[in-house]
């Protein structure tokens, strides 16, 4: 008879079937059948609980973190980052009013790593936070296409080891052990006040087994008389979010005050997105002892984007009054814009493996595929520029809310369309294409080496080949007229922002395109500009480890190594000059090969009482992104940004250290506290500055202050911190009470690098406090409860001086999510996002000299849930 391979070996089957997955769905390391060697806990349920999740926790031998999909679902998350920041360590970066990347532990996006069922995901999104093209958008995944969420923080050696913060895992849904037929649906709709639109919010799981002869079916080992089992899962989510934006530059010409402005944005968005899931999960398990799954999942969105802007520009020369600056508006003037843009983003995974218990090991194996995509159809942008009289006026203080601009103009009609006249008009297109084939293999066995209670030896290898393929190409229009504005809009004028600013009609979506579509022309500078955007990566991975695992008594420990060689190919166009000295555009290849050695060891020690003590020590990495390490020249005259690579660049690497106590209370209850510090060596930095750019040659399109990126190595730098998390239900209460509790978890992060030669600065992204807190109700048919995020503010990127660096301000929101239950397979919710209506905001340097700051709205939904 043989014994399991200890817990390490059995946490992914525990996470498998928790989350409605067969066992060898999970991680490839999947356990021998159960023996008498560990106490484990296997859920043999068609839905995970809070509490089993806890349990998976507990018994886990290295730091993580779990989220059930019913858990996912007592606040208004839509998609993923959004339900993941509820996590300790976690924070969020938002975008058009979503939350899309996640940061672990102080680390931005670029530098995590994000897996589906066991399987790496490459980047949808070209625009990650700091230019790396690493991140994972989770934004493009909706909550119902999820079964559960792990927060690796502390990697093991069989994991991959590009998870400088930690490792997101997406675990899919699958079908139940018992063979039982089910069916999950939600029917919803809601409201967004701030433009008045509605809302769509479907999602469809159903599944079964079926195959065999059809005894025994409710024997709990349904596999036995239906080997078979598919599981189909569709999601899809709609909305038409308005913004409401302002956007200023200051002067930072070292001559005139701080609070001089170069210019500002009014900006007036209207988006659109269809957000969709869908995925399938075919199994075949003949016997206990062998098990094969293909799965496949298409995910994604289309959104549209209409940004109506008028740009107010000063002439630069400010004069100091007893209420702020006056300055001229004869040299640049007003423009009035319209952004109409369309983008598709995209994730697409194949995966097909299995596992084979064999008479004294057990192996398991996976190939698979993924895909990430950007498609940018068009992108039109449209100038009508008004530039008065020398005698114009534009009066100012950064006075407004959250110290935006407060302004007056004299001499000059700025609202009225007919003083403006067509000056530019720029389209192009972007394709970018991130794929990866893998092929994962392991094989875990007991041993007796040291004669303890309990021991394993596992081994593993694979590879990961990857390729990643960019084209961007700009258009300009031939023979434009000086076409009045009062051709090209209508309607009334628009007053926004709480009734702050006012930017005239707006101009007519869809009008300049059909005018002048046939006059779309690439010039030579388009050409250039196109030329310098392309990019061609190949990056492969090839790995393979070793790891042990003991238990003694109370004391687990698993350790080991992991060695990964990198083989890649970085190919761009770069921009030089000839013998000459005339500008060309020239071919640039860079090979970079590494080899990295990751050891780690990982101890748990049980205290009894469900009280447990952890140390770990993991290293990790983060290889550079496309975009940093390339020596391509990137211009978007849409987003106003110029981002330019660096071919030296090293990967990022990290050691370390976690200690933590938790106590594991009733009812799924936890109280813990836990210590972490990352000593990082290599960290890229991107470093931002804000210039104004010549509307015309490369920089053609170019309106106001632009900002422009490039990156660099830093030295060592760190990331220490402290995470207390708490969760109780206070059961023992009388009555109704007793389904009353109260959940909260703290972060704190103390980073640190160097920002300037001799000048250190916490890590960017970095937000030194986080905190989340709910109160709840759960008892009979009522599910309640409210939540509250917090951030602290956090460098956002980098300028020439600690005057000139950006931060993202403090920000605190709140949420409710309520349903009652009909009766056992129905259900009515009621959801309120962001009841707090919070704006999100950027400043430079110090919080008073804001740079942007936008709002959404609150957001109402509501619709009924149905389980069978």
């Amino acid at each position: 008879m043989h014994t399991k391979p200890i817990q390490q070996a059995l946490l992914p089957a525990l996470i498998s079937q928790l989350f409605l997955m067969p066992a060898y769905a999970a991680d490839p390391a999947t356990p021998a059948p159960s023996g008498d060697a560990i106490q484990v806990i296997v859920v043999d349920a068609q839905r995970a609980t809070n509490a089993n999740a806890r349990q998976a926790q507990e018994q886990a031998p290295n730091l993580i973190n779990l989220m059930t999909a019913a858990e996912m679902r007592k606040l208004p998350d839509v998609n993923i980052a959004e339900s993941v920041r509820r996590i300790p360590g976690i924070s969020l970066e938002t975008d058009t009013g979503e939350g899309r990347f996640v940061n672990i532990r102080g680390l931005d996006a670029d530098l995590n790593s994000t897996t589906f069922g066991g399987l790496r995901l490459p980047p949808s999104n070209n625009a990650s936070p700091f230019g790396g093209g690493r991140a994972v958008a989770l934004d493009a995944i909706p909550t119902g296409l999820v079964g559960a969420i792990t927060v690796t923080k502390s990697n093991l050696p069989e994991q991959d080891a590009e998870a400088l913060g930690g490792t997101i895992e997406i675990t899919p849904k699958t079908t139940p052990r018992n063979g039982k037929p089910f069916l999950e649906a939600r029917i919803g709709s809601g409201r967004e006040p701030l433009r008045g639109t509605n809302i769509a919010d479907l999602s469809l799981t159903a599944g079964s087994r079926f195959g065999g002869d059809g005894a025994d079916k409710d024997s709990g080992n349904a596999y036995a008389s239906h080997p078979f089992s598919i599981v189909v899962t569709a999601a899809y989510y709609e909305d038409k979010r308005g913004i409401d934006d302002v956007e200023p530059g200051f002067l930072d010409d070292g001559v005139h005050s701080p609070l001089t402005y170069a210019g500002w944005d009014q900006r007036w968005y209207q988006y659109h997105r269809r957000r969709h899931g869908v995925g399938i999960d075919l199994g075949y398990q003949p016997d206990a002892r062998n098990s094969y799954y293909v799965r496949g999942f298409d995910a994604g969105y289309t959104e549209s984007v209409l940004r109506q802007r008028l740009t107010v520009t000063p002439d630069g020369a400010p004069v100091a009054t007893a209420s702020g600056f006056i300055d001229g508006m004869g040299a640049n003037g007003f423009d009035k814009t319209l952004r109409d843009a369309q983008e598709t983003i995209n994730n697409k995974v194949f995966m097909a493996g299995g596992r084979n218990q064999l008479e004294h090991a057990l192996l398991d194996y996976r190939l698979g595929y993924t895909r990430g995509s950007y498609n940018k159809a068009h992108d039109y942008n449209s100038d009508f520029n008004y530039t008065p009289s020398g005698a114009a006026t534009v009066s100012y203080a950064n006075s407004g809310p959250g110290n935006v601009p407060a302004f007056t103009v004299s001499g000059a009609d700025y609202l009225n369309p007919a003083n403006y006249a067509l000056a530019k008009l720029q389209n192009s297109t972007t394709d970018i294409s991130d794929h990866e084939w893998s092929l994962a293999a392991n094989l875990a066995w007991d041993t007796r080496i040291g004669g303890y209670d309990e021991e394993s030896l596992k081994v593993g290898a694979g590879a990961r080949l990857r390729k990643r393929v960019v084209n961007g190409q700009p258009y300009s229009f031939d023979n434009l007229p000086a076409l009045p504005l009062t051709a090209a809009s209508g309607g009334p004028g628009v007053t926004f922002y709480d009734g702050r600013y006012q930017n005239g009609p707006q101009l007519t979506p869809g009008l300049m395109q059909k005018l002048y579509g046939g006059q779309q022309i690439v010039s030579a500078s388009d050409a250039q500009n196109a030329a310098l955007q392309y990019l061609q990566d190949k990056e492969d991975v090839y790995a393979a480890y070793g790891q042990y695992q003991m238990r003694a008594g109370a004391l687990g420990v698993t350790g080991g190594v992991r060695v990964e060689a990198t083989r890649a190919n970085y190919a761009a166009n770069a921009k030089g000059a000839d013998a000459a000295g005339n500008p060309l555009i020239q071919p640039e290849n860079r090979d970079r090969n590494y080899l990295n050695w990751f050891p780690s060891v990982q101890a748990r020690y049980d205290l009894g009482g469900s009280t447990l003590l952890r140390a770990a020590f993991s290293s990790t990495i983060a290889r550079p992104g496309f975009s940093q390490v390339s020596a391509s020249l990137n211009i978007d005259p849409g987003a106003n940004t110029v981002t330019k690579g660096n071919p030296d660049l090293k990967p990022t690497t990290a050691n370390s250290f976690d200690l933590s106590f938790e106590r594991y209370l009733p009812n799924a209850g936890i109280a813990s506290i836990g210590v972490f510090d990352k000593e990082i060596s290599n960290y890229i930095a991107a470093s931002q500055s804000s210039q104004t750019f010549p509307n015309n040659g490369l920089f053609a399109g170019f309106v106001g202050v632009a900002h422009v990126y490039s990156f660099a190595n830093i030295g060592k730098s760190a990331a220490r911190g402290l995470e207390l998390n708490y969760e109780q239900r206070f059961t023992a209460l009388p009555g109704w009470l007793g389904g009353l509790g109260a959940s909260a978890n703290y972060t704190f992060v103390a980073s640190r690098f160097e920002i300037r030669p001799g000048e250190t600065s916490t890590l960017p992204s970095t937000s030194r406090n986080t905190v989340n807190a709910a109160v709840f109700y759960e008892a009979g048919p009522w599910n309640l409860r409210l939540g509250m995020y917090t951030l602290s503010r956090n460098l956002w990127a980098i300028g020439a001086s600690a005057a000139q660096d950006v931060y993202s301000e403090r920000r605190t929101s709140y949420d409710f999510g309520g349903a009652y239950a009909l009766n056992k397979h129905v259900s009515l919710y009621l959801n309120a996002k962001n009841l707090s209506d919070t704006p999100l905001k950027f400043a430079e340097g110090t919080a008073n000299r804001t740079i942007q700051r936008e709002f959404y709205g609150p957001t109402y939904q509501a619709g009924v849930n149905l389980v069978y």
